[in-house]
């Protein structure tokens, strides 16, 4: 039946029509005793499509969802390829965060975030190699005893560092991305950072 109406370009809906309207011919036909002038008779149809009107003008028929709120398989596939994504991010973020704990660990992340989200190549990452050597060795448990600054860029208050995360204490990431945050704004680039900090041993 399926490929017979494909190949008379006879929808669903419309073979539906047809078979009501030959079973109320029968009705009336064939069975007059209970057909009379005043009888109505009515079959709903569902009404899988609607009308368009196409570029030439002419009116054409589009299939309607029966279901518009039930989500489609491609929809659904795009959400587990989001959610995969979403998953990917978190592993390397996890991944990194443990690098980082680590002081060569911490130069290879920080080394990374500086050129890709800075364009800080290895003649600025010099400049900041040697200003947080200085200042914490590159430990983000490091903590100034007298001032109180803290973590790897040695912020002052620590607390500061709540502008990129609540987890400054026990998340170098957080301390990095901070601390290079800190120098692009104040001092444009690690280079200049660290002359101030040759002057006057702070910055």
């Amino acid at each position: 039946m399926k490929g017979l109406d494909r190949l008379l370009g006879i929808s669903r809906a419309r073979r539906l029509s047809i078979s009501a309207a030959a079973m109320a011919f029968f009705l009336f036909a064939v069975e007059p005793s209970y057909a009379s002038g005043t009888m109505n008779a009515s079959v709903s149809i569902p009404n899988t499509y609607q009308a368009a009107i196409t570029t030439d003008g002419l009116i054409a028929e589009e299939p309607v969802d029966p279901n518009p709120d039930t989500p489609t398989l491609i929809e659904l596939n795009a959400v587990k390829a989001v959610n995969a994504n979403e998953m990917a991010l978190v592993s390397i973020a996890s991944r990194q965060i443990e690098i980082a704990r680590d002081p060569d660990g911490a130069r290879s992340v920080a080394r990374t975030i500086a050129q890709s989200k800075y364009g800080w190549g290895s003649y600025q990452f010099a400049c900041l190699n040697k200003l947080w050597t200085k200042e914490s060795n590159w430990r983000y448990k490091a903590r100034n005893k007298s001032s109180g600054a803290h973590g790897i860029p040695q912020a002052l208050p620590a607390t500061k560092m709540e502008s990129v995360g609540t987890d400054w204490r026990t998340n170098p990431v957080t301390q990095i991305s901070w601390g290079l945050r800190y120098i692009e704004v104040r001092y444009e680039t690690p280079c200049k950072a660290y002359k101030k900090f040759q002057r006057s041993r702070w910055y």
